[in-house]
């Protein structure tokens, strides 16, 4: 699952004035990213403001995508939440739209499962998907945090393909080396990117590839084929950019870029906001620096 899929990139949801999903720009960005070389989309997620769509809207959602990128990507979708009742009825009918590689579920957050609770939830997610589930191990936003041992444990069960990690490069070793080839780790971390193909993990599962596509491609590239010193170069150019975009809560930074560009509406669902005047400029000092 996933071979060779470097770069996902984790997809927003472009919004009309009417709060209503804006298909025809989300198609156009679509085929840019494809352009500048996203192997594949996670979508419905986070920085598609997940928890502001209703069931409803992602399985919408789901299906427009699935049938406007065809096979020119991979699809995951996003299916999960702190139900674990929900997240399987979710994911029971995401799995069944043709075009969907695999589903993303993320630690149940709020009410503070123990690592025996995660597992019956994964375990529940994957029993009920057609397609592979990829974990989605993200501290910082759920509190609890999937143990490295409860990853291998849970790489190990049917239908458990991979898992975008929001942790440390070093977790990220440490899950590379003891789970199967065919396990896809990836960082969730777009300033991890380097550190986390060194490390031996499958790819990024990114932001930054909303508008910087290009130039992790070429980063990836260059550290693939041997040119070490142009690959930390390019990270160095990246990094701070990379840190821009998620100075304030994401989406917003990169949706406020995408904007001032015509490809979408500066639109978001509460409890996001459109960034200040003076927000979106210390974004843009640092995105149009040299």
């Amino acid at each position: 699952m996933l071979e060779n899929k470097k770069i996902l990139t984790a997809l927003i949801t472009p919004f009309n004035d009417d709060d209503q999903i804006d298909y025809p720009a989300l198609d156009a960005l679509a085929d840019r990213l494809i352009h500048e070389h996203s192997d594949g989309f996670v979508i419905g997620a986070t920085t598609g403001e997940s928890p502001t769509l209703t069931h409803d809207e992602k399985i919408e959602l789901f299906n427009h995508f699935t049938q406007h990128v065809q096979d020119k990507a991979v699809v995951v979708a996003n299916v999960g939440n702190n139900s674990t009742a929900a997240s399987v009825a979710l994911a029971k009918e995401a799995s069944a739209i043709h075009g969907i590689t695999a589903v993303l579920a993320v630690n149940p957050y709020y009410n503070k499962p123990s690592q025996a609770g995660m597992v019956a939830h994964f375990k529940a997610i994957a029993d009920a998907s057609a397609v592979p589930v990829i974990l989605y191990n993200i501290p910082g936003r759920t509190v609890v945090k999937l143990d490295n041992e409860t990853v291998v444990e849970l790489s190990k069960y049917p239908n458990i393909g991979g898992v975008k990690q929001c942790t440390s490069v070093s977790d990220l070793k440490y899950l590379v080396e003891n789970t199967s080839p065919d396990f896809a780790v990836y960082t969730g971390e777009d300033t991890q990117t380097l550190g986390a193909i060194g490390a031996g993990a499958r790819g990024v599962i990114s932001v930054t590839s909303h508008l910087y596509g290009n130039e992790m491609h070429d980063m990836i590239t260059a550290f693939e084929t041997g040119k070490l010193q142009a690959a930390q170069e390019k990270m160095r150019w990246l990094a701070p950019r990379m840190d821009a975009l998620f100075a304030y809560p994401s989406p917003e930074p990169v949706k406020m870029v995408l904007a001032a560009r015509g490809e979408i509406a500066n639109n978001l669902r509460l409890p996001m906001i459109p960034l200040t005047t003076e927000e979106a400029q210390a974004v843009n000092a640092v995105l149009e620096a040299n």
